[in-house]
């Protein structure tokens, strides 16, 4: 590998794959193994909600998961351990997700998982365990910059690309981790798979929300945060009740259908989550819409946030397009982000993520209204 900073031989390198049973990480380990490197599959088994639907298993590590993960390690050779990870997986993902959720913010567990779980809690399995690395099938791309640092860059498949999810890691983690298939398309590594022989080339990919057996995440919160469920009023800006909603984690910023509004001169969108009043905020489009966002718990993958005024791109969620930004790096990881236009659909507590082109530079969450506004009225003579 151009990034091995052992300088080892492949045989002398020990490698850590974090196996799902799914295709990506299964060519992950298949690249790895015909490459020389001694590989070592783990899969960890996650938090899944007692006596919920047939099996009460998380998704990401189902009976059936499990077996196609040794299935494939038996068909590359290479030993294969399931380690329980169910404990700091609640705590860490999915109770982060329920307080979200009850304090009006629209969480992305994905974030905290890598955060947490993936690349804290099974990074230092594989320590332990004397590896030299730890690889997974995410769609990234890593380069040794000529700075000297890591750099975390998109992977070749913009459809497919995860980089934001892996937006939380710095110079510590990027030194001990691989992404083996971020140089191919999901076509390619479909490819790869039945090549090989691998028993899962054709598997359907893995959905989020792994810990949601039926991807109903509002019977989910029903069931384990029920206070923050409970139907409310929607009001306009100016105290005009136009309705009751059913519980304010089943709506988000610039949503307009499902409001069952009557009444209003136009049609009128989802503004704001008030969770102290339990109140659905609603307007019409003009009321819609920000150009800035105040990002916290920001992280910067190369250690160092830009300058002041540097001109970025931004994503506010996963599956959003990249818009240009200008970034103002505050104290205690904040950025105060100002775009070029106003966005429709900024939502508290989902990723803010920076890039400069293909090279993702970091990001943080993006703060409640209320905390933004504080910081813009201190801040303002910086930027406006």
């Amino acid at each position: 590998m151009s990034i091995n900073k052992h300088e080892k031989t492949p045989a002398e390198t020990t490698v850590v794959i974090a196996m799902s049973g799914g295709v990506d990480s299964s060519v992950a380990a298949a690249l790895l193994v015909e490459q020389g490197y001694n590989c070592i599959g783990v899969m960890m088994r996650l938090w899944a909600e007692v006596g919920a639907g047939e099996g009460s298993t998380n998704k990401c590590c189902s009976l059936e998961s499990v077996h196609d993960a040794r299935r494939v390690a038996d068909t590359l050779g290479i030993p294969f351990y399931l380690i329980n990870v169910e404990q700091p997986f609640k705590q860490q993902v999915v109770d982060f997700f329920i307080d979200g959720y009850s304090h009006g913010v629209t969480p992305n567990p994905c974030l905290e998982c890598n955060r947490h779980i993936r690349f804290d809690y099974l990074l230092n399995y594989a320590r332990r365990l004397g590896a030299d690395y730890l690889a997974t099938g995410h769609y990234a791309r890593l380069r040794r910059g000529a700075d000297g640092k890591i750099h975390l860059l998109k992977g070749v498949d913009a459809a497919k690309d995860q980089s934001y999810v892996l937006s939380v890691l710095g110079q510590a983690e990027l030194n001990d981790v691989l992404f083996p298939i971020g140089d191919f398309p999901k076509s390619e590594v479909r490819r790869i798979a039945a090549e090989r022989g691998l028993p899962v080339a054709s598997k359907h990919d893995s959905m989020d929300l792994c810990f949601v057996f039926d991807d109903d995440y509002r019977r989910f919160l029903r069931d384990w945060a029920a206070e923050a469920m409970r139907p409310g009023p929607i009001v306009d800006r100016r105290g005009r009740v136009y309705g009751e909603h059913n519980g304010l984690p089943g709506y988000t910023i610039g949503q307009r259908k499902g409001l069952g509004i009557t009444g209003a001169p136009e049609p009128y969108f989802v503004i704001e989550l008030d969770y102290r009043r339990n109140t659905l905020v609603v307007g019409p489009a003009a009321e819609l819409g920000c150009d800035r966002l105040l990002a916290e718990r920001v992280n910067w993958t190369l250690d160092a946030p830009p300058p002041a005024g540097a001109r970025v791109q931004c994503k506010i969620r996963y599956k959003a397009q990249a818009v240009d930004c200008t970034l103002f790096p505050l104290a205690g990881d904040r950025v105060a982000v100002r775009f070029a236009a106003p966005l429709r659909d900024i939502s508290p507590g989902q990723g803010a993520v920076f890039y400069d082109d293909d090279l993702c530079l970091g990001g943080g969450v993006i703060a409640r209204s209320e905390v933004a506004e504080a910081v813009f009225a201190e801040q303002s003579s910086m930027y406006g």
